[in-house]
């Protein structure tokens, strides 16, 4: 096949819009799975999760899917209940995210936890849960299922993993990067896999998406954990230093940490084990931040593995979704600017 070479950092400033048209009239067809299957006798549920669902999200999971079914020339509707189970998974990991971190905010609303109560939005996650593995099923394709139920179990596995390394401040930069590759890469991983299963490509297409998606997960959620010390909560959907007051070692935090003279570093330590959370200590997080250049080199980090979604890719044909698909890592990296 024939390739062309990719590089971030393009001057027109790169946008989510080709992905967004490349894909609407699928998402359309995919949002009416998303609303049908949400729905229950029992009222709070679809109240609850179309508050979450319908929040804001750019929906960048199941687009991937659909932008990588494009990619590969499918032209079948399987990958649309896919895509919408693919939805209901992250949607679920964050109704249980939001209780696990206690969390008022996200996509700039307040959380379902903040406004249903604890309970209720950990049962409507088990439901989402519920409806992504019906669609599965109904799929019929083992392998998909194989898939998506392995990512969903690992997206657990990180999420206590995480848990297990709040307030450690000897958190290094390995078990991190293990975490995010968990947590977040995983299901954009799965997300970009499953659409060579259902166009039935060889093996070699299914890991070339697995590893597009895998790559732009990692890239997007350093991305996040840089901008929760450079942004406000009208840019990031939730507010500015919820990672330093929850405990997380994120990567900023782990190269400020490592690069610290002995009193910066008993700052975070104190910082980290929660005996600092002020508002004037989130700002002296900050200024250390920038002092060591953590942010910069966590960003730095983004650029590399977006490039690397970027070459994983490089083989298929060009065309719109192949250029879709590169604009939308350029997109995700260049968030923080």
């Amino acid at each position: 096949m024939s390739a062309t070479i990719h590089r971030l950092g393009s001057e027109r400033p790169p946008s989510l819009e080709p992905m967004l048209e490349l894909v609407a009239p699928d998402m359309n067809l995919v949002n009416a799975v998303i609303l049908d299957r949400m729905q229950s006798d029992i009222p709070l549920i679809p109240e609850l999760a179309g508050h979450l669902i319908a929040g804001g999200g750019k929906r960048m999971r199941p687009m991937l899917t659909l932008a990588s079914a494009r990619l590969l020339g499918y032209s079948g509707a399987r990958h649309h209940k896919l895509a919408a189970a693919v939805e209901f998974i992250h949607t679920a990991t964050l109704l249980h995210d939001d209780v696990v971190d206690s969390s008022d905010l996200r996509r700039g609303r307040r959380t379902a936890n903040i406004i249903w109560g604890n309970p209720a939005s950990v049962l409507v996650g088990d439901f989402l849960f519920s409806r992504s593995f019906e669609l599965m099923v109904e799929d019929g394709s083992l392998k998909v299922l194989k898939i998506l139920s392995n990512a969903s179990a690992v997206i657990a596995e990180g999420e206590v993993n995480q848990l297990t390394a709040t307030r450690r401040i000897d958190l290094g930069e390995e078990r991190y990067l293990e975490i995010i590759g968990a947590k977040t890469a995983a299901l954009f991983a799965a997300a970009c896999r499953i659409a060579a299963v259902v166009a039935e490509r060889p093996e070699a297409d299914e890991l070339a998406l697995d590893a597009y998606g895998r790559n732009l997960g990692i890239a997007f959620q350093l991305v996040d954990d840089a901008i929760d010390y450079v942004s406000d909560a009208g840019t990031m959907g939730k507010d500015a230093g919820d990672d330093f007051r929850e405990g997380k070692m994120t990567l900023p935090v782990i190269l400020a940490y490592a690069r610290g003279s002995d009193s910066e570093r008993v700052f975070w330590q104190e910082a980290v084990s929660g005996r600092r959370a002020a508002d004037t200590d989130f700002a002296e997080a900050v200024r250390l931040i920038r002092a060591t250049r953590a942010v910069d080199d966590t960003l730095a980090r983004a650029r590399h593995y977006g490039q690397r979604a970027i070459d994983a890719i490089g083989g298929f044909p060009n065309g719109a979704a192949k250029d879709a698909m590169v604009e939308a890592v350029e997109f995700a990296v260049a968030r923080a600017y």
